[in-house]
This record gives C-alpha cells, sequence and structure tokens, in this order.
C-alpha cells in the first residue's frame, strides 16, 4: 500500500510523519487489503487571522472507490485526530454500503426540472488572465471509470464533498452530481449540441 505525506507552509517532520501514520493506519486498519494508495495533505493557512489555520487532507483510494475527508483545527495534532475519526466513519460507511445489496439509488432520485436552470454557461462576460488572489494553486489528477448515477450518488458520501465529477456510463459524457441547497440531488451534464450549454438539475 502507497502512503504519501504533503506538506504545503509547513516541514513535515519525523515526529509528525510518525503521528499521521499511526492515527491514519488505525483507521484504515481493517481495509488495508483494500486500500491502495493513502494520500496525506498538510498544511498552515499563512493568514494569521484564520484561527483553524492547521488543515489535515486525508484521501483514500479503496478497491476503486475515492474516500476523503477533511478537518482544520489550531493544532495541527487535533486536526490529524478530527481527520482519522471521520475517515474511520467514511470506512465504516463505504463497508456497510458494500454489504448492504439492498442499497441502491436510481436517477428517480435525481430532482429534475422541466425546464433547466442554466440555460447556458456563455454569458457576456470576457476573459481575462487570474491575478495573484485568484490564481490555480492545486491540481489535482484522479482516475474516472465510467460509472451509472447510482454510483456516482454513493462516490458522493463518501468524498466529504458536496459535488462529484464522473464519468457517465449511460452516455459516455463527464456529468457532475451534487447536493441541492434544499435537499435531493442535481446533475448537470452536457446538452446535445454545440452550443456549450446544460441541462441541470
Amino acid at each position: 500500500m502507497k502512503f504519501v505525506i504533503h506538506g504545503k507552509n509547513i516541514e513535515v517532520t519525523d515526529a509528525i510523519r510518525e503521528y499521521v501514520h499511526q492515527k491514519i493506519e488505525k483507521a484504515a486498519n481493517h481495509y488495508q487489503n483494500l486500500t491502495t494508495e493513502i494520500d496525506v495533505h498538510l498544511s498552515v493557512a499563512p493568514n494569521p487571522r484564520i484561527s483553524a489555520s492547521q488543515n489535515a487532507e486525508v484521501t483514500l483510494f479503496v478497491n476503486g472507490s475515492v474516500i476523503r475527508a477533511e478537518e482544520s483545527s489550531e493544532s495541527l495534532y487535533a486536526s490529524i485526530d478530527l481527520v482519522a475519526d471521520k475517515i474511520a466513519r467514511q470506512l465504516r460507511k463505504y463497508k456497510e454500503k458494500r454489504q448492504d445489496k439492498t442499497y441502491l439509488r436510481t436517477k428517480d432520485e435525481l430532482e429534475v426540472p422541466e425546464e433547466p436552470i442554466v440555460p447556458s454557461l456563455a454569458t457576456d462576460r470576457q476573459p481575462t488572465l487570474p491575478d495573484e488572489a485568484h490564481e490555480v494553486v492545486r491540481y489535482k489528477y484522479f482516475a474516472m471509470p465510467p460509472m451509472a448515477v447510482k454510483e456516482a450518488l454513493e462516490q458522493l458520501d463518501l468524498v466529504d464533498h458536496d459535488f462529484y465529477v464522473f464519468h457517465n456510463s449511460e452516455t459516455g459524457q463527464i456529468n457532475v452530481i451534487y447536493e441541492r441547497n434544499h435537499g435531493g440531488y442535481g446533475l448537470i451534464q452536457p446538452k446535445n449540441g454545440s452550443n456549450g450549454s446544460v441541462k441541470s438539475a
């Protein structure tokens, strides 16, 4: 199993590295035979006005699925404790879903209005180069195997985000599934044609 620890604005000392291994490996102990990689990203916000500036983010690649959790606090060690607890809960949820053969969600759970909410992504706004305050500061790369909408919903529950980007096996297109503010889920997918508009729920 591959175990990678990154640090941003912080030196990852031997003591920190050992603490991360101890906490995260304990959380993932019962799933080591399924886990292919554990990626830990530790960072400190440079802004002194941010009280919860010590951040710990953990991503596990488990049997083709991605499980992710992130926590921040005033102490890096506390953040590591919190994120380890969250990862343990996410892994238990993942195990329960694997064992529960009746856990199936369908596209019927997606509330799709009759008219698209977003008719087009094209606007009158002119593109501009980002300044330092708005530049892309981090890139993430991950495998995107084709999956059904119900599988994407399961993944959304595991990644600790309010959205999930996936390759829809039924259409062959890239879709985004997300949690709606007023409950339920939405699905964003490319609209047939070349005008750049989208269908959204």
